[in-house]
């Protein structure tokens, strides 16, 4: 049975909107600003996980997933990708410090995705931990700070030459 000739130009120009639709919606969603959130918090937090993923979507962090530490206070650490916009990582930071009473370690953006954040991981030895003090952490809060700017102080912070003791 073959379809008139209409039909298939009917179906031909559908199939055609559908996919100039396709494009046009793809072309104007925007890129994800931060890919991954990935989040260690103290146990207590545990039955609050969908409080606290509506309080990170608030602050443009969405991608976020969460762990709990069976025992003790997480790192009070943060690691942010080389591409994360200054205001996500000031707010990650925000966060960071909410979440874990502080930050006192920053770990190098060459160990992660250029869109990532990870607050108080434990996967990394203090070999890469770099302390942060409480004056710098405001530096990197700065409101004014550029993406760029953000970004050259926090290499600054995670690649200075510092007297780091480590535990080994």
């Amino acid at each position: 049975m073959r379809l008139h000739r209409s039909v298939r130009w009917c179906l031909s120009s559908l199939c055609l909107i559908l996919l100039a639709a396709t494009v046009v919606s793809a072309a104007d969603t925007p890129v994800a600003q931060v890919s991954r959130v990935e989040v260690v918090l103290a146990d207590q937090y545990k039955g609050q996980v969908a409080a606290l993923r509506e309080e990170f979507a608030q602050a443009g962090l969405t991608n976020v997933h969460f762990q709990f530490a069976k025992l003790g206070q997480p790192p009070q650490n943060i690691g942010l990708g080389c591409a994360v916009p200054a205001e996500l990582a000031r707010e990650a930071i925000r966060l960071a410090a909410k979440y874990n009473f502080a930050v006192w370690i920053l770990l190098p953006d060459r160990l992660f995705p250029p869109r990532f954040v990870t607050i108080a991981s434990s996967n990394y030895d203090d070999t890469v931990e770099w302390p942060i003090s409480p004056a710098q952490l405001a530096q990197l809060q700065n409101p004014e700070l550029t993406t760029d700017q953000f970004h050259r102080l926090y290499r600054e912070f995670t690649t200075s030459a510092a007297d780091v003791k480590g535990r080994y």
